[in-house]
């Protein structure tokens, strides 16, 4: 039987999306070229970072770059051999600083974040993922005096937008997160953020609902060319097979690019951002709830599986091999923040790829028969279960819940 639709890209949004439009009774095949949820929804920070409304390319950040950059492991890294290709892409994301775009994209993140806690509650209660995905809070937190006045002033900023907030100094501080060293002397609590304590088996489950459904999942399957033959009917060719569909939906993260370039003949300025991260399985207990470092730019998040520190950014593009140095220089920015020294017995390392738009904005929008969501940047997962629902309003052609405008494709 020919599937309704066929969603090529098995990380969380095309999961999101494939078990959501399966159970809204559409007949669904999700496909992806290695397994579902192997890529960057693998290793992500498993943050639900709805405390994150600006945009990837802050004009505030300009004066940390020299320092950043000349640090080979630091936050920020650069592969000058990449440079050629990332110049155009860097140019115009730093356009978007000019004010008027950043508030625009400001109030755009804001508004689909402002929605999204209360998607994954739904997609929670549809699915059965309560073991998984908790909303309890998270933590920015400082050890410069300089840092902690920067962060009271966030703070009463995003209080006045509607982001929550409250600022805990060091005893407070202390009460909420014991484990963190008397060198952290102040942080901002975000009580609607939450995070997901095993990424890996919260998607197995999502997959056994949607395959309970009756969904179909075609795995190791490269798609190679995706080819809209009439109003209702689409082509994919793969490198075991040939078959047609009603409607494909394209949510392949950051490997999207050229495809939707071949279908669409639009060049979307989509590069990558590397990220890394350093799992240490025998830290299970430490943490209650993540913790990022507005000095040390990171973040620990607390698993089922242990602790993970992740973070940085790299821009070296989806050819070149990992540099897991930087994976494990997370541990040495970990250490000093907490009272006593991780245990990094059985540590594992990793590499991932943030599909980042010189706007920080994902592309939401359909081609005729071809649907597209993909660009979530470091949102993928904050954004996945809206961005189901936003697909399942597209399908349906109904009203969506978010103005769907600002994610157009023909917007570059």
């Amino acid at each position: 039987m020919k599937p309704t639709v066929v969603v090529v890209g098995g990380g969380i949004i095309g999961l999101s999306i494939a078990a959501r439009l399966q159970r809204d009774g559409m007949s669904v095949t999700l496909m992806d070229a290695k397994k579902i949820g192997s890529g960057a929804s693998f290793g992500n920070a498993g943050h639900l970072a709805t405390e994150q409304v600006y945009p990837v390319a802050d004009p505030s950040i300009f004066k940390h770059l020299p320092k950043m950059l000349l640090d080979p492991l630091g936050p920020l890294r650069v592969d000058w051999r990449y440079l050629p290709k990332l110049l155009p892409w860097m140019s115009r994301l730093v356009l978007n600083m000019r004010p008027e775009n950043f508030l625009q994209i400001h109030e755009t993140i804001k508004r689909m974040n402002s929605v999204s806690l209360a998607a994954w509650s739904e997609m929670v209660q549809d699915f059965g993922l309560q073991k998984w995905v908790h909303v309890n809070g998270s933590l920015l937190v400082c050890e410069q005096e300089k840092t902690a006045a920067a962060l009271q002033e966030h703070g009463q900023k995003l209080n006045a937008l509607g982001v929550q907030n409250q600022y805990l100094h060091a005893n407070a501080l202390q009460d909420a997160a014991p484990a963190l060293a008397n060198n952290q002397i102040g942080g901002l609590l975000f009580p609607q953020t939450g995070h997901v304590s095993d990424l890996s088996a919260m998607m197995v489950a999502l997959k056994e609902a949607f395959l309970a459904d009756g969904g179909q999942v075609m795995e190791d399957c490269e798609v190679i060319d995706i080819q809209p033959i009439s109003p209702t009917q689409t082509q994919i060719v793969s490198a075991q097979k040939t078959f047609e569909a009603q409607k494909v939906v394209i949510a392949m993260g950051a490997h999207a690019k050229d495809l939707v370039k071949k279908i669409t003949g639009v060049n979307v300025p989509l590069d990558t951002e590397r990220g890394y991260h350093y799992m240490l399985p025998q830290e299970k207990n430490r943490l209650s709830i993540p913790i990022s470092s507005a000095d040390r730019r990171f973040i620990m998040t607390p698993m089922d599986t242990g602790l993970r520190l992740a973070g940085t950014i790299e821009y070296a593009g989806l050819q070149a091999a990992p540099n897991m140095e930087r994976a494990r220089k997370l541990l040495q920015l970990a250490n000093p923040m907490l009272k006593t020294t991780l245990n990094a017995q059985d540590a594992t390392e990793w590499m991932g790829f943030r599909p980042t738009i010189v706007d920080s904005l994902p592309v939401i929008d359909r081609f005729g028969s071809v649907f597209l969501a993909f660009g979530h940047q470091h949102l993928g997962l904050t954004h996945a279960a809206i961005t189901a629902q936003l697909m399942q309003n597209l399908m349906q052609a109904q009203k969506p819940i978010l103005d769907l405008h600002p994610y157009r494709l023909n917007r570059f």
